[in-house]
C-alpha cells in the first residue's frame, strides 16, 4: 500500500481500498465510522470494515474510481469545472434532503468546536478577540464588524452538512464525480455551510460554482455571496485565534482576511 496525504489522519491506498488509521479515541473518525452505513446510497465510499487494534482505530474503504479534482480545482478546465460543480450539488442536495434514522440523530446534534459561524453575538465575540491581538489593521476590523452586522442572529441546524466539502474530499473519473470523502466533520447544519465550501475552494471557477448553486438552489446572488461571506469570516477568524494562541505565524490568515474584507472577494463573483 502507498501512503497518501492526510492531515488529521494517516491514509494508504491499495489497487483496491483505502485504509484510515490513526490514534483510538479521534472522535471524528468515529463520527465517520458510525454515519457510514446510514448514508444516501451513492453519496459516499461504502464502509468495509472499521475497528481498533490495540492503539490504533482504523476504517477501511474501497477504493473509488478516479482522483480528487483538488482544492480550487487546478489546471480543470471552465466546461468541466462546471458539470463537476453540478454534480456535487445533486450529491450535496442528496444528502441536504437525507432524513437520518434515529441512531445517528444524535451524532450529527454533538456540538462541536467546528470554526464556522454559529450565530451573531459570537462571531462579534470572536471578531473582539482578535482585533486585541493587533494584527489587523482597523479597516479589516471594521470590514469584519460590517460582515457580522449582516450576519443572522443564529445559524440554523435543521439539515444533514458534510461541513468539509471543498474539492479536496470528492473523487472524480473522466469528468464525472464517484464519491465525497472524509464525513469527519458531518452535522446538522443548514445547506449554506456546504455551498461556502464548494463555492470558495473553486479557484478561478468560483463564479461559474455560484452561478450553479443559485441555479440549483434559487438562492439569489446576493443572499448567497452574503451568506458565504459570514462563513468566510467566522472561519478565517477563528484560524487566526488559534494561530495566535500557539505563536504561529498569522501571515497567511491576516493576508487572507484582508482578501475577504478590502478586495471583497465575495463582491466578486
Amino acid at each position: 500500500m502507498v501512503a497518501a496525504p492526510g492531515k488529521s489522519h494517516q491514509v494508504y491506498l491499495g489497487p483496491d481500498v483505502v485504509v484510515k488509521i490513526l490514534a483510538a479515541g479521534h472522535s471524528r473518525l468515529d463520527r465517520e465510522i458510525a454515519l457510514a452505513h446510514h448514508l444516501p446510497t451513492g453519496l459516499a465510499a461504502p464502509l468495509l470494515a472499521s475497528g481498533q487494534h490495540g492503539q490504533v482505530r482504523y476504517a477501511c474503504y474501497p477504493r473509488v474510481p478516479g482522483t480528487t479534482p483538488g482544492m480550487w480545482l487546478p489546471g480543470v478546465d471552465a466546461t468541466t469545472a462546471r458539470h463537476l460543480t453540478e454534480q456535487a450539488v445533486e450529491r450535496l442536495t442528496m444528502l441536504h434532503k437525507w432524513t437520518p434514522p434515529d441512531d445517528v440523530r444524535h451524532i450529527l446534534s454533538e456540538a462541536l468546536d467546528h470554526g464556522g459561524f454559529i450565530g451573531q453575538a459570537a462571531l462579534f465575540a470572536e471578531i473582539d478577540r482578535v482585533s486585541g491581538h493587533g494584527v489587523l489593521r482597523r479597516e479589516v476590523v471594521g470590514g469584519l464588524m460590517a460582515i457580522a452586522r449582516g450576519a443572522p442572529p443564529l445559524a440554523r441546524t435543521d439539515v444533514p452538512v458534510h461541513a468539509d466539502c471543498h474539492w479536496g474530499n470528492w473523487m472524480a473519473h473522466q469528468g464525472t464525480v464517484t464519491a465525497l470523502l472524509d464525513f469527519e466533520w458531518a452535522r446538522f447544519g443548514e445547506p449554506i455551510d456546504d455551498w461556502y465550501f464548494l463555492a470558495r475552494f473553486s479557484g478561478e471557477h468560483m463564479a461559474t460554482a455560484v452561478d450553479v448553486i443559485t441555479g440549483a438552489t434559487g438562492i439569489p446572488h446576493d443572499e448567497l455571496r452574503a451568506a458565504c461571506e459570514v462563513r468566510e469570516a467566522a472561519y478565517l477568524v477563528s484560524d487566526l485565534l488559534v494561530e495566535l494562541a500557539r505563536s504561529g505565524d498569522p501571515a497567511e490568515l491576516v493576508g487572507a482576511l484582508h482578501e475577504l474584507v478590502i478586495d471583497r472577494v465575495w463582491g466578486k463573483v
